[in-house]
């Protein structure tokens, strides 16, 4: 039996990605023993039970970033968290680790390499964090979503372009859109109760929205129903003003839910959140949305034209995530001090309106995408698992 334990946690970014290629490896090789080494103060210590495997957790311990009581506590609570993950790949008897980035990645790494251990990391962002920046010294396989994450194989080492691991629920998307993109869209459009025979603009500023998007596309309402459906995904405790500013520019009788009971009773549907945002990106001819990097890998890997409009604080990382798939012509990219209802006006109902350049960007997207990712990652893993007996 392989035995083989994954690193990673704290964000939905280093979570679902991991999760993905636990599940790819158990489908791979059944009997193949798998844990993750998280904290238990991320998502992981829901998540990774809810997917059936089994949780070890050590405290986080950030990399101080500028002298004062955090970095002289530093080297003593490092050395405790080494001892703890020493004892969990001991008596995991791992045969490789895996890791995916952030802070809980970082002590793995260095442990591992000190016990002679397999070494395979996954990047997902266009530029690495220092978690697999340090493991980077000592892996075996880097597996990356973007060309240049400044991440330097060395020895032997091999880096290669493999791209996200895709949620089930995106993954179970691309292939229903491969086998066929119409029939997804209807049934995708009756579940949300939006009319699939007109085009549809989904916005999304992710699970805490984005005041900027919401403001912006809100208030170019009135030109947007002139040609196209919305739905807007405002974020948590912003769809209240989203709707006052729609009722305001365009009327309220084009306000209405996303349940399919309401279909037809208005064009601009308004959400805090959606579940199922598989569906949306299913109904769509263009998204409006944030960069980060699991939106804009899952957007490329199904195909899907899109507006990004990076997250403007950092050191932009979110540009970085976009701009491969924007020069592939895949999507455009706006500056969020550029992205204005005036900016909505003058381009989106244009955009829309032009089914051939839609359809183009579209194509472009999906070759730059990639959707085996998962599959490409387990069967690293499990390779570098067998040798290792």
């Amino acid at each position: 039996m392989k035995h083989i334990v994954l690193a990673g946690g704290g964000t939905a970014g280093h979570v679902n990605p991991l999760l993905s290629v636990a599940a790819a490896i158990k489908r791979e090789d059944p009997q193949a023993a798998i844990s993750v080494v998280g904290t238990d103060v991320g998502l992981e210590r829901n998540l990774v039970p809810q997917a059936g495997f089994e949780l070890d957790t050590i405290a986080k311990v950030p990399f101080p970033r500028r002298p004062n009581m955090q970095a002289l506590r530093f080297p003593g609570r490092w050395h405790q968290e080494q001892k703890k993950v020493r004892a969990i790949l001991e008596r995991r008897q791992a045969d490789v680790v895996v890791g995916f980035g952030g802070y809980v990645s970082a002590p793995v790494y260095a442990v591992a390499h000190s016990m002679g251990l397999p070494i395979v990391i996954h990047e997902q962002n266009a530029r690495a964090g220092m978690a697999n920046k340090l493991g980077a010294r000592w892996a075996d396989f880097i597996g990356t979503v973007y060309e240049d994450t400044g991440l330097k194989a060395h020895g032997n080492a091999e880096i290669r372009r493999v791209g996200l691991p895709l949620r089930p629920v995106m993954a179970e998307l691309c292939q229903k859109l491969e086998d066929d993109r119409e029939s997804a869209r209807k049934l995708a459009a009756a579940q949300l109760g939006i009319d699939p025979s007109r085009p549809l603009v989904v916005v999304t500023g992710g699970s805490l929205g984005a005041v900027s998007l919401n403001e912006a596309v809100s208030g170019a309402a009135a030109e947007l129903l002139k040609v196209t459906q919305v739905i807007h995904l405002t974020g948590r405790k912003k769809s209240a003003e989203v709707s006052r500013r729609v009722r305001d520019v365009a009327g309220e009788q084009v306000l209405t839910d996303l349940d399919p009971a309401h279909a037809g009773l208005g064009d601009y549907h308004v959400a805090e959140y959606l579940e199922r945002i598989d569906l949306a990106f299913a109904a769509a001819d263009l998204v409006i949305c944030r960069s980060g990097a699991g939106t804009v890998s899952e957007l490329a890997a199904i195909g899907m034209p899109a507006v990004y409009v990076p997250l403007p604080i950092g050191n932009g990382e979110q540009r970085f995530n976009a701009q491969p798939v924007v020069d592939a012509g895949g999507g455009l990219m706006v500056a969020n001090d550029d992205f204005s209802s005036d900016w909505v006006r003058q381009h989106v109902p244009a955009l829309i309106a032009d089914r051939k350049r839609l359809q183009a960007m579209g194509r472009k997207a999906y070759d730059y995408g990639i959707r085996d990712a998962a599959e490409t990652m387990a069967g690293v893993v499990l390779n570098f698992a067998g040798r290792n007996r």
